[in-house]
């Protein structure tokens, strides 16, 4: 049951480290710190607004008899397209199997055999069945609510439901503490939370773009109020597409899982051929980059795209893939008989705030973990399931960093009321960001060009200067981090596809690194250049 019980009052003080989000990788840093006590801020009960939860693939792992963790970083390096840290990536890789088994411990019901061993699957781009799930599509709904049960039975976590997060404090070198809106962002009263240690796990950009499969708590405030506070911002143009969202016209718009591609089924047109195998030797387990190119070009063909798993899923898909088959079902498909229309959607950002191999980022007090973070493990193309790992990872490793930096807890007092605004949380999209959503996907979307990012970059500015909403500044420059590393990249790379810059170049073959100071002069010196 939610925690309304805990109010600022009822407390003698509170915990030196505050956790801004309550997702996987907040929820599971919690848990790693107990029994340290821990604050964590979410603004919505914990487990909603997280993408997380809604993850249907499962976690990748290199766990079956004739996997490797060569093998496993081997594929991870192919689908970053040549920009995947290495050595993190294997860092990443070998800590699988553990946090497999602690996942196990707080309760996840990971799907077995009829000897009890775990079920793998196998997942595009994956050379090895290693992927860990729960009835099929249900594994991040089913790792959330069993980190939930376990959040709630420890005493040492205190959960601030309906706090949204909108500024962090910084003093000298310093994060000091975080400034949120209690009553899902409705109050006007802010409140000012001090802490030692903050951990950002605030999530992804999904709801920066018309079309995504993320909820509407995804739109990049993480991003944006770790960069006003000076952080280094890394890769932010990599945006990666998930190929099969299933096109019903509801945003966020539902998803049909990796999986069932990975269990036979085909991408069709129309007239029911395969479109994909003349883009791919791999056809539909092509990495998804390539893939939702090629649903997109289909789509603005006219064609269609259809997800069709008539004949590898067929009868058994209620019970294999209970959540697809009940989104197609409540939009009057049924995927036991019918193709399901299947459209890009934005999914996942390997971008974020920069972090080590500790889940520290540039600025000293503020960590980070989760989708927020670009901890260079995806490159410029994330391997399927493999963000669920990384979050539990590096959330893991920060629990571990905190504790050596900081070995004694100390409670702070309460925080004093950091002031009040008008400036409310609303889940309906202002007219602002339904603008931004829209510019965003026409022209910082699966296919970009110099043009169409100069007419972002312009957009953005102007409703930058025209809004001053601190929660949408948050926003919009997230928004401007991504188009500005995109008009910079003058190549296609990953989920980076340039049309003006078709090929990949050698030249390029690095990370991104900009800090807002470096984006807003780019801006400044582009504005001066079409006055000119």
């Amino acid at each position: 049951m939610p925690m309304e019980s805990f109010r600022p009052e009822s407390w003698n003080g509170i915990d030196d480290i505050v956790i801004v989000g309550g997702g996987l990788a907040g929820l599971f840093c919690a848990l790693k710190l107990s029994p340290r006590p821990v604050t964590i801020l979410a603004a919505a009960p914990i487990g909603q607004g997280a993408s997380s939860a809604w993850a249907q693939g499962g976690i990748a792992a290199a766990m079956s008899a004739g996997d490797t963790f060569e093998k496993h970083v081997a594929d991870t390096l192919e689908a970053g397209a040549g920009i995947v840290d290495r050595k993190m990536a294997y860092s990443l890789v070998a800590e699988g199997p553990a946090r497999i088994h602690d996942l196990l411990e707080y309760g996840v019901p990971f799907d077995r055999d009829l000897e009890g061993k775990l079920l793998l699957s196998r997942e595009a781009a994956h050379s090895e069945r290693r992927v860990v799930r729960v009835k099929g599509d249900m594994a991040g709904k089913a790792i959330m609510e069993a980190l939930i049960a376990a959040v709630r039975k420890t005493p040492s976590i205190r959960v601030l439901e309906g706090y949204v997060v909108e500024e962090l404090v910084r003093e000298g070198r310093f994060i000091s503490g975080v400034v949120a809106r209690p009553d899902a962002g409705q109050s006007k009263k802010r409140v000012h939370f001090p802490a030692r240690a903050v951990v950002l796990c605030s999530g992804g950009v999904g709801h920066l773009y018309a079309v995504t499969t993320n909820p509407w708590e995804a739109c990049g405030q993480g991003v944006g109020m770790a960069a006003r506070a000076g952080a280094i911002i890394a890769d932010p143009e990599f945006v990666q597409f998930h190929p099969t969202a299933i096109d019903i016209g509801r945003d966020p718009a539902p998803l049909a899982t990796e999986a069932l591609r990975g269990d036979g089924a085909h991408l069709v047109d129309s007239a029911g051929r395969r479109f994909m195998l003349d883009i791919h030797q791999d056809g539909e387990l092509a990495p998804r980059d390539i893939v939702s190119r090629g649903v997109f070009a289909q789509v603005q063909s006219g064609g269609g795209a259809f997800l069709d798993c008539t004949k590898a899923v067929g009868a058994h898909f209620p019970e294999m893939f209970p959540t697809v088959y009940a989104s197609c079902m409540a939009a009057g498909i049924d995927p036991v008989t019918q193709p399901i229309p299947v459209v890009p959607a934005v999914h996942y950002h390997m971008g974020g705030i920069l972090t080590d191999g500790e889940g520290r980022t540039s600025i000293d007090g503020l960590w980070a973990a989760g989708e927020v973070t670009s901890t260079g493990v995806h490159g410029a193309n994330r391997l399927a399931s493999n963000s669920l790992l990384e979050a539990v990872v590096f959330a893991g490793r920060i629990a571990e960093n905190i504790k050596g930096i900081l070995p004694e807890p100390k409670t702070n007092d309460w925080g004093k009321n950091a002031g009040e605004s008008d400036d409310l949380v609303t889940v309906e999209d202002s007219p602002a960001l339904t603008h931004l959503r829209r510019v965003m996907s026409d022209n910082v979307g699966v296919i970009r060009n110099r043009q169409g990012l100069l007419y972002a970059i312009r957009e953005i500015a102007a409703l930058e200067r025209d809004n001053s909403r601190m929660r949408f500044h948050n926003i919009v420059t997230t928004a401007k981090l991504i188009a500005v590393g995109a008009l910079l990249r003058e190549e296609s790379r990953g989920g980076h596809f340039r049309s003006d810059f078709p090929e990949q170049k050698a030249g390029w073959q690095h990370r991104t690194f900009l800090t807002l100071a470096d984006a807003d002069r780019i801006v400044a010196e582009l504005a001066e250049t079409a006055a000119a």
